[in-house]
């Protein structure tokens, strides 16, 4: 397939533009909970164990969805799955803010898991499938650097609205944007297809194809790993820096999210750009990009964990954040050369699942380990598995040619 030109390439470019404010909305409607976390631990009465599960319940909705989720986008198509996600996710982040029990706030989240689960895979293969070899990085690398700005605005806006207004009017008011965004895109987001074969297998039968596909085990393994590190940041490194260092709320949303995610950007445009280019070169070049980020990312997050002052804990999550950012610019990219286009989105449902369990498992042991290791001692485990990961990917048997093994 060559890269399209003229008006083509034009509606696929504008196609990534499109679902960069939605990929955005996902983030942001997700992380901006936790910079929330001090004012719900108060009104609600939460203890930290309850905090945990408030995000656990979210992740592991949204793992136990996401195979069938990507499987019902390859059949019904990506773009309605799309449209019906972000309605949805928007609607229930609405309802949150009326959440008056740990209970309530525990079906909201599992709510809006459910919802969200049906976004990503459905927006990644949309977003493949608009895009040749010769652009797929850069696109998918673009629309990804939205989830980044997401977690700022979440975290840094949602800890400055929550300190003024209280944590309620947050979820009312992002609700409503998402809702009106919907309406919006229902007009404009282009028309895909279905890929031949779609529709032919059952879910299970699917499952089991793409369980079969050399280095699939490996690349959902990987993921996984970094999803247990991913989260655990996510979700505790706000309270972390507001208790040792006595940020204010909005400092601390700002500091644990800012540092990692702006370099995050920096590294997934970098990486997709330079995988693009090396790939016309080096077949294995996607999964070599991916190598580097990890290797980087792995050690700077120990380090994150031993700092024991804010500026070099920033360093380091500055660093973290690069190498995170390589590593996600080709997660697609690699499942576009293991996989058919008929399977893609039910293939990134699986890894979803992998990666949102064990992310889960890891915010609630956050909770858990909190007075016994400390939140640093977690993330230097975290960052020893990502260190292994990278040798792992290594292992990863990637085709000779551009043509995606049959799923």
């Amino acid at each position: 397939m060559s890269e399209p030109r003229g008006g083509a390439a034009a509606g696929a470019w504008a196609t990534v533009a499109l679902l960069w404010v939605v990929v955005l909305l996902n983030y942001l409607d997700r992380q901006v909970i936790f910079s929330l976390f001090p004012l719900l631990r108060a009104d609600l009465r939460l203890s930290d164990a309850q905090l945990g599960l408030v995000s656990s319940a979210f992740l592991w909705v949204y793992a136990l969805a996401s195979p069938l989720a990507g499987y019902l986008s390859d059949r019904l198509g990506h773009r309605r799955v799309i449209l019906f996600s972000l309605v949805v996710w928007s609607s229930v982040t609405a309802l949150t803010g009326l959440a008056r029990s740990f209970g309530e706030m525990i079906l909201a989240r599992a709510a809006m898991g459910l919802s969200e689960a049906c976004y990503i895979p459905a927006a990644l293969s949309f977003v493949a499938a608009h895009h040749s070899e010769a652009t797929r990085a850069r696109a998918v690398a673009l629309h990804q650097s939205g989830i980044y700005f997401g977690i700022v605005i979440g975290g840094a806006g949602g800890g400055w609205m929550g300190e003024h207004y209280g944590w309620r009017p947050v979820f009312y008011l992002l609700g409503a944007v998402g809702v009106a965004y919907g309406l919006l895109l229902f007009r404009t987001l282009p028309h895909g297809r279905l890929a031949p074969g779609a529709t032919a297998d059952s879910f299970w039968r699917a499952a089991s194809a793409l369980l079969r596909v050399p280095g699939f085990a490996i690349v959902l393994a990987v993921f996984a790993v970094t999803s247990l590190a991913n989260w655990l940041v996510y979700t505790w490194l706000p309270l972390f820096l507001f208790e040792r260092f006595s940020m204010s709320l909005a400092g601390a949303g700002f500091a644990a999210t800012f540092y990692v995610q702006a370099m995050a950007v920096t590294g997934i445009l970098a990486g997709g750009w330079i995988s693009d280019v090396w790939v016309r070169r080096q077949p294995k070049a996607r999964v070599w990009i991916q190598c580097i980020g990890l290797s980087l990312a792995g050690p700077f997050l120990i380090l994150s964990g031993a700092a024991t002052t804010p500026l070099a804990l920033y360093a380091a999550l500055i660093a973290f954040g690069f190498g995170r950012g390589v590593y996600d610019s080709n997660i697609m990219p690699v499942l576009c050369r293991l996989i058919g286009e008929e399977r893609r989105a039910t293939a990134y449902g699986l890894m979803n699942f992998a990666g949102v369990m064990v992310g889960g498992a890891a915010a609630y042991m956050g909770g858990l380990v909190k007075s016994t290791i400390g939140l640093a001692g977690a993330m230097q485990a975290a960052g020893t598995l990502v260190l292994l990961c990278a040798l792992l990917l290594l292992a990863t048997p990637q085709p000779s040619t551009l043509e995606p093994h049959s799923a």
